[in-house]
């Protein structure tokens, strides 16, 4: 069974142009047509956004059956965080903290995805997240994240997806975290290679932010990132699309 992935950090639905315009974003989603959809700064209630539920109004536009929405940040009027979108039905749903406290606040969306296949189904166990702008607050947020239970307790074969905007230009998170616990990295730009594919700033990319991990039963098919002028302009990320077998 083939299972198409996409992350992309949406940027509260601001393109480049500094116009608020979802509509741009839900095209591009429609474009790809993720079976699961990883987003990053999804505005919740903002006066800006129409005080529109953001992740709501794309899962519905979109026709997606099951999505969720954790919040990383208050705001005066409104929040936003992270929101998964699902073909399948989402279960389990937790926003992991990785809020250090003199830092903005971050979170990792922790969502149990459960995949019908025959008469059976496949448990998907997936994290949506948004980590810090230094590099000592990534390395920190991603050692509370594989030490939280809903990691650590994991069977190596579970089939497992950690991914989102990492921040991480340098790849450093990779080679001293997640390799470490035998999680392998799907955006690379080549098997094995110690660079990510670019896709930030969206109009012309020079560093590999947005990343997708995966481990247990996950075999990766094919990875790309958007080459559509549309995402060019809709966020300052690019998405990534990943297709896997299950």
């Amino acid at each position: 069974m083939r299972l198409r992935v996409l992350t992309y950090n949406i940027h509260k639905a601001v393109g480049v142009d500094r116009k608020f315009r979802p509509d741009r974003i839900i095209a591009v989603l429609e474009y790809y047509n993720p079976d699961i959809a990883l987003l990053q700064e999804v505005e919740h209630g903002t006066p800006r956004a129409g005080h529109m539920y953001l992740a709501t109004e794309i899962a519905s536009a979109l026709r997606y059956d099951y999505h969720a929405f954790g919040i990383n940040v208050y705001l005066k009027r409104g929040k936003y965080g992270n929101a998964t979108l699902s073909r399948f039905p989402i279960g389990r749903q937790h926003n992991i903290d990785l809020s250090l406290r003199w830092r903005k606040r971050r979170g990792a969306q922790h969502t149990t995805i459960t995949v019908p296949k025959g008469h059976a189904h496949i448990v998907l166990e997936v994290f949506n997240v948004h980590l810090g702008l230094s590099a000592s607050e990534r390395r920190t947020q991603i050692r509370r994240l594989l030490a939280s239970p809903q990691v650590a307790h994991l069977s190596p074969d579970q089939r497992c997806l950690i991914a989102g905007d990492m921040n991480d230009w340098r790849g450093v998170l990779k080679r001293r975290h997640f390799g470490q616990e035998g999680f392998a990295c799907a955006t690379d730009r080549s098997p094995g290679s110690r660079r990510s594919i670019k896709t930030y700033p969206s109009y012309a990319p020079t560093g590999g932010l947005d990343k997708i991990f995966h481990r247990g039963h996950l075999k990766l098919l094919h990875v790309h990132r958007s080459r559509l002028k549309l995402a060019r302009v809709a966020s300052d990320h690019l998405p990534v699309i990943a297709d896997f077998q299950i």
